[in-house]
């Protein structure tokens, strides 16, 4: 039998997350769910690992990762107008229009999974990070810390570095939901007998069935030469059960 797995569970929650995998020019895109190279960046930054650091890139992109959905985002756009920007032959100005879409009022639990000794080093460096984190773009910063803190009195996050599997850690890990409606109302539903669940995004093998491309492992971060490839995802989903909603006893009326 193979050893325990460690895992590192955040909390990913903000008004606005972006995070990009096909933006080009004046279209900045959002999938609805954390992507690899999003998520690469967020803790490179915690780790105070530079753009040009490919080695350290890699190693972290090497970590499984998996997301669970505890609340789906709703796209939103930004209309962008920028003016007096120059032409490209230097003959004068003119006003450029942007769209950049964003998640609104999303919340993810996001779990890695490999080399226990780099997991305890990004355990430390999300709670006090080299430089700040921020989703996507520098104004969508953490609406909570990514992990829970013996100290922390404010919302829940999550449990932060733990021994147990990936999937586990996602099947198992308190709804990271804080709407006292919401998590009455999920109660209510389970109750009378209806199925909740929560969408997974799983990194996986090429082979595995269902499984799905995604071209967001980040290779390079070095500005003008942004390279990615492709890893391999399986989409599912898990229920929601009364055992992981931490929300007291509210009452079916």
């Amino acid at each position: 039998m193979s050893a325990v797995a460690s895992s590192l569970a955040l909390c990913i929650d903000a008004p606005m997350q972006s995070w990009g995998t096909t933006s080009r020019f004046i279209v900045r895109d959002t999938a609805t769910e954390p992507t690899k190279s999003g998520v690469v960046g967020l803790l490179a930054s915690a780790l105070g690992v530079a753009r040009d650091d490919t080695e350290s890139i890699a190693q972290l992109a090497e970590l499984r990762m998996g997301v669970r959905v505890d609340r789906e985002g709703i796209i939103e756009r930004d209309y962008h107008t920028t003016q007096n920007v120059p032409t490209t032959m230097g003959g004068g100005h003119r006003t450029i229009v942007s769209n950049r879409y964003y998640l609104a009022d999303a919340v993810f639990l996001v779990v890695l999974e490999g080399d226990p000794s780099l997991l305890t080093k990004l355990h430390a460096a999300v709670q006090h990070p080299h430089w700040p984190l921020f989703f996507g773009r520098k104004a969508f910063v953490p609406a909570r810390p990514l992990v829970a803190s013996g100290q922390d009195s404010g919302p829940r996050s999550a449990v932060g570095l733990v021994n147990k599997r990936l999937d586990v850690v996602l099947a198992e890990h308190p709804w990271l939901e804080i709407s006292v409606d919401r998590l009455r109302r999920e109660v209510c539903k389970i109750e009378q007998g209806e199925a909740v669940a929560l969408r997974t995004v799983i990194d996986c093998h090429a082979t595995s069935p269902g499984a799905e491309p995604r071209r967001d492992h980040p290779v390079s971060f070095v500005r003008g030469d942004r390279r990615f490839a492709t890893r391999s995802v399986c989409p599912g989903q898990l229920p929601l059960t009364t055992e992981i909603i931490s929300a007291g006893e509210p009452a079916c009326s």
